[in-house]
């Protein structure tokens, strides 16, 4: 069977299938209210809340981690009248490609708080936006409530929308993601462009799995991914047991079995696990030394390690900055999937995959840019 016609069809197929899943799903639609000139739709955000809105509105804020990187995907970027401090600092690394593409854009709005959701009420009051949308980082200290935004609408007169930001680590959690994107779309008229984000993901994950789907477990290689940023740069112990490119394309993640949150592992039961290949999220470089690459180049128990004796490291692009990036984790996946099986993915070019990707999510092929920020380590053996 040749293989990547067969997955092209296959992802066609998958699509048209999200797709009309969605569309039967998405009948059930809010009601909208006219009263003169002005409409306003009733919205139930995603904790349960029914929030009246402007609808479209004409301008609106986004807090908390994420928010307007939705806001991005669904092609509303041009909405948005205020920013939270973190689109304001002149930051010397920027892993965030949503504002790679739109920070020169971003950068000169008004302020509305500090970054994870710290809100100044009294700043967003003076800019006046129609609606904010509210978000919080899925399972972590960030989580926004229906009670802070309850908090801030009573504050700020202000129509508040919240939903949990979710993540592609489990369904629960994908879940959570998808309503918060059917949430955001349904406040801004942009219910499409959400169907289309997500049907996407599915398609891009459908493709991915289906290329490795019946590669035998004793075949499956293992792997570790290390240096993983979580809230800031971390050294080789910081991992994710549910990496979810490491799911999607069938590798078997050596720290598996440790729940789906964030973890540090124990640098002996890494050399214990002496796992086949070692990816490096190069968010760690911002650390001393190179963080986990330094690890790797320096310490005598890792430099046992049969990946780093026989050159099978390689540096990922990190996903996790101001939470997660999601055209990040999938093109890191087509990447680690090329480097375990090159097979599967014989037609795959992982950099012009990772500009097509950003390219759907935010209009723009940022990949060069992106990995410039991390000294162009992302998608390469890393020299030890």
């Amino acid at each position: 069977m040749h293989h990547s016609r067969y997955t092209g069809l296959l992802t066609a197929a998958v699509v048209a299938a999200v797709v009309l899943t969605m569309l039967a799903a998405g009948c059930t639609g809010t009601g909208i209210a006219r009263g003169g000139s002005d409409q306003t739709a009733m919205i139930t955000d995603g904790f349960g809340r029914t929030v009246t809105i402007p609808s479209p509105p004409e301008s609106v804020v986004c807090s908390g981690s994420g928010c307007l990187r939705y806001l991005v995907y669904l092609q509303s970027q041009n909405l948005a009248v205020g920013v939270d401090d973190i689109e304001k600092e002149g930051r010397a690394i920027e892993g965030r490609p949503y504002a790679l593409a739109y920070g020169s854009q971003f950068k000169n709005l008004p302020l509305i708080g500090e970054f994870r959701g710290k809100d100044d009420p009294e700043k967003i009051l003076g800019i006046g936006p129609a609606v904010i949308l509210k978000t919080g980082s899925t399972g972590t200290a960030y989580a926004t409530s229906a009670d802070d935004a309850d908090k801030l609408e009573a504050k700020t007169g202000i129509p508040v929308v919240a939903f949990p930001y979710g993540s592609l680590r489990n369904d629960a959690e994908k879940a959570e993601m998808y309503t918060g994107l059917r949430t955001m779309g349904e406040v801004l008229g942009k219910q499409d462009r959400a169907e289309e984000v997500i049907a996407y993901i599915e398609a891009t994950i459908a493709d991915l799995e289906a290329r490795t789907a019946d590669i035998p477990q004793n075949e499956q290689k293992t792997a570790y991914i290390g240096g993983v940023s979580s809230a800031g740069a971390h050294g080789i112990i910081s991992t994710e047991p549910a990496y979810p490119p490491f799911l999607w394309i069938n590798a078997k993640n050596a720290a598996a079995g440790l729940g789906t949150a964030h973890a540090d592992v124990a640098k002996e039961a890494l050399v214990d696990w002496d796992p086949g290949y070692i990816f490096i999220d190069v968010g760690t470089i911002q650390m001393e030394s190179d963080g986990a690459i330094g690890e790797l180049k320096s310490d005598p128990a890792l430099q046992g390690l049969s990946a780093v004796k026989e050159s099978r490291v390689y540096g990922v692009l990190p996903y996790n900055f101001y939470n997660t990036n999601y055209g990040t984790v999938l093109a890191d996946a087509y990447f680690i999937g090329k480097t375990l099986y090159p097979d599967r993915f014989a037609d795959i070019d992982p950099e012009e995959k990772a500009d097509e990707i950003y390219t759907f999510f935010i209009g723009k092929p940022v990949f060069g840019d992106l990995n410039g920020q991390y000294r162009n380590l992302g998608f390469v053996e890393i020299p030890l």
